[in-house]
């Protein structure tokens, strides 16, 4: 009987000792476990920053530049002007050997001299009683188809000469003396280096404070001036691929060493939000 007790404390005590080391012994935790980490929200690009001084690639353009074309096919007689050459507005640059449209005209308005002369001597034999009505109709007509000819020979002479749309100066010659040339070929370049813009590419979302007569100055390393300029022009549309709005700023005068092609920075000046 004293035996039975002894086994039975034995059961218990071990059973007791059992469930005290489950309770004591700690976790298990794995080694590669990581504390989860906080992903931190992107900071606003510069351009968003109120108040800040932004600066994008400005590319200096001339305000009146022109490709001149020839408007006839023919062979060039004299070139007047070389590269770099000042001219003035209406200035002749290159002319034309045009004895061929000149005796076309000198036979159109000899042509029309006689059908004039025709028209009055039936208007003085309608006055006799001599010629009809019809006859004098029919002259009439021949006159002003003779005159129509002299006017079309006397536009087609007009081509025979390229004269300067504005004044500037010539930035390309492209044809040479004696060079046969076919209609619509580039002739020569002018630019007016007195009236300057800068054209540049801005974000989209400079839209909300962009306003036409904004100043900003641009910077161009080759003059080593700031020059200053107003905004002219916004484009009525946003580029849908690179989400870039083009516009154009107005150089002021007194732009001295500034040459189209030039490439400076233009600096804005956000306004801060009220």
């Amino acid at each position: 009987m004293s035996g039975l007790v002894r086994m039975t404390g034995m059961v218990l005590a071990l059973a007791a000792f059992g469930a005290f080391g489950q309770a004591t012994q700690p976790p298990a935790t794995s080694p590669q476990a990581t504390p989860p980490q906080v992903a931190t929200p992107p900071k606003p690009p510069a351009a968003e920053k109120p108040g800040g001084v932004l600066e994008v690639a400005a590319l200096i353009v001339a305000g009146e530049e022109s490709m001149l074309s020839s408007q006839m096919a023919g062979k060039i007689r004299q070139v007047r002007v070389g590269l770099g050459d000042k001219v003035k507005k209406g200035a002749r640059l290159i002319d034309f050997d045009c004895s061929e449209q000149k005796a076309q005209f000198d036979a159109a308005d000899a042509e029309y001299r006689a059908a004039r002369e025709t028209h009055l001597s039936r208007l003085r034999l309608q006055a006799l009683g001599a010629a009809g009505e019809l006859e004098v109709t029919i002259a009439a007509a021949s006159a002003d188809k003779a005159k129509s000819q002299v006017d079309l020979r006397r536009s087609q002479i007009a081509y025979c000469g390229v004269n300067a749309p504005f004044a500037g100066n010539v930035a390309r010659v492209r044809i040479k003396v004696a060079e046969s040339v076919n209609l619509g070929q580039p002739l020569v370049d002018v630019v007016n280096p007195a009236s300057l813009k800068a054209q540049m590419f801005v974000p989209a979302s400079w839209i909300a404070w962009l306003k036409v007569g904004m100043p900003l100055t641009i910077n161009v390393a080759e003059t080593g001036k700031v020059h200053k300029a107003k905004v002219s022009k916004l484009n009525a549309r946003v580029d849908g691929v690179s989400q870039q709005l083009e516009l154009e700023a107005r150089i002021e005068k007194g732009t001295t060493g500034l040459l189209p092609g030039m490439v400076g920075s233009a600096v804005f000046e956000q306004p801060a939000k009220k």
